[in-house]
């Protein structure tokens, strides 16, 4: 049964199919989801086998409470190497690098968030924390508000509410208990690994048991990623580019696939296959537009640009061809030009109809099977949070 306010269109209905395509549309269904309209594509069959301040004077005390919990070396904020930008920032003395953040954990936002993928999304919503910074800086970034920070001034930071240790655990305890969250939602918190994770071993250790979610641009390193290892039940990365020149020219990151590949292949390591709440491996059945929420597994998402079919093309074939039916691959249509991007002769447009269908169609002749696809009103500034310290008292 489809969710309240579902519908179902058929896809020998759509007008002007191509025969082949209008047979693989057949294996989907459309349904609208609070307020976002997402189309899962289904699994056709079960998997064969079972899975096997000046310095804040708090910046310290924070920051050695933290890497008191660690045995990395990546984690020492005194020279910052924690992500490929390799900063080398005494960020411990509240100096900032690309990412703009000291060691000081800051957040825009903690609170249910029903704009995800169905199975991440739930009956109620993702416990969405929002941190603020990025070490990505995509020019195009529809979170820009929170993700430029790089003007940091200690009295007053730009975009977002220092959050210490101890209550960054109570904020995930409370999304938990209070709001009934489907799981913990972290949204770009690479660089501020050092903090999250006793954040998330002390939050275990009194009570929390819904699954967290790395929510993530996958620009960050393998090695890192290892201290994830058995924090994390689901993955949420991106995977960007392929294009070394359109990494370096949107995110400065010419190096950005190479990186990406091997964090994307560490957190497959170690959720190696999806289980959803039913016991179930995939989305088998057409009745699953009431879908189980995901427990485990990697959804590796992938954000359409105007004008850039072809890169999304090879992002497309490496994932299938790379790991096949083991992660799901969500092929998003929600590109919105943002202010900063005005007057671009690329960036400053919506993609188009075609050029999206056009994609999934390359996906589902490539065999893709385990998926999510949006409809063409997801575009819009409207689906972006209000990014006002809300739930973070």
């Amino acid at each position: 049964m489809c969710r309240e306010g579902a519908w179902l269109m058929p896809a020998s209905e759509v007008p002007g199919q191509d025969p082949v395509i209008r047979r693989a549309r057949q294996n989907f269904y459309m349904s609208i989801f609070a307020g976002l309209t997402v189309l899962p594509v289904l699994c056709q069959a079960l998997l064969s086998e079972t899975p096997p301040s000046g310095p804040n004077e708090n910046v310290m005390t924070d920051f050695k409470w933290a890497l008191s919990m660690s045995d990395s070396d990546l984690f020492d904020l005194t020279c910052c190497t924690l992500c490929p930008r390799n900063c080398r920032v005494n960020r411990a003395a509240g100096n900032v690098g690309y990412c703009g953040e000291p060691a000081d954990l800051y957040a825009a936002r903690a609170a249910l968030l029903k704009w995800e993928e169905p199975v991440i999304t739930g009956p109620v919503g993702s416990g969405a924390i929002f941190f603020s910074g990025c070490n990505m800086g995509c020019i195009f970034c529809q979170n820009y508000k929170i993700a430029n920070t790089k003007a940091f001034d200690s009295s007053k930071h730009p975009a977002g509410i220092r959050v210490t240790p101890e209550h960054l655990s109570e904020i995930m305890l409370r999304l938990q208990d209070e709001e009934k969250a489907t799981n913990i939602n972290l949204v770009t918190p690479s660089h501020y690994l050092p903090v999250i994770v006793p954040a998330l071993e002390r939050a275990k250790d009194n009570g929390l048991t819904i699954p967290v979610v790395y929510n993530t641009s996958s620009y960050e390193k393998a090695e890192a990623l290892k201290r994830l290892d058995g924090l994390v039940d689901i993955y949420l990365p991106d995977l960007k580019y392929v294009s070394s020149a359109l990494s370096a020219k949107y995110s400065k990151a010419p190096d950005y696939f190479d990186i990406a590949s091997r964090a994307i292949a560490e957190m497959v390591r170690q959720q190696p296959w999806p289980l959803f709440a039913d016991g179930s491996h995939s989305l088998d059945e057409e009745d699953d537009a009431d879908d189980p929420v995901m427990l485990k597994g990697v959804v590796v998402r992938h954000l359409a640009l105007p004008g850039q079919a072809e890169d999304s093309r090879r992002v497309i074939r490496y994932l299938y061809e790379t790991y096949g039916s083991r992660i799901f691959i969500s092929i998003m249509n929600q590109y919105t030009p943002m202010p900063q991007v005005k007057g671009d002769p690329e960036l400053d447009r919506r993609l188009s109809d075609e050029e999206y269908e056009s994609l999934v169609d390359y996906a589902i002749g490539l065999g893709v099977e385990n998926g999510f696809i949006q409809d063409g009103k997801t575009a819009s500034e409207s689906f972006i949070p209000e990014f006002n310290g809300y739930g973070l008292d």
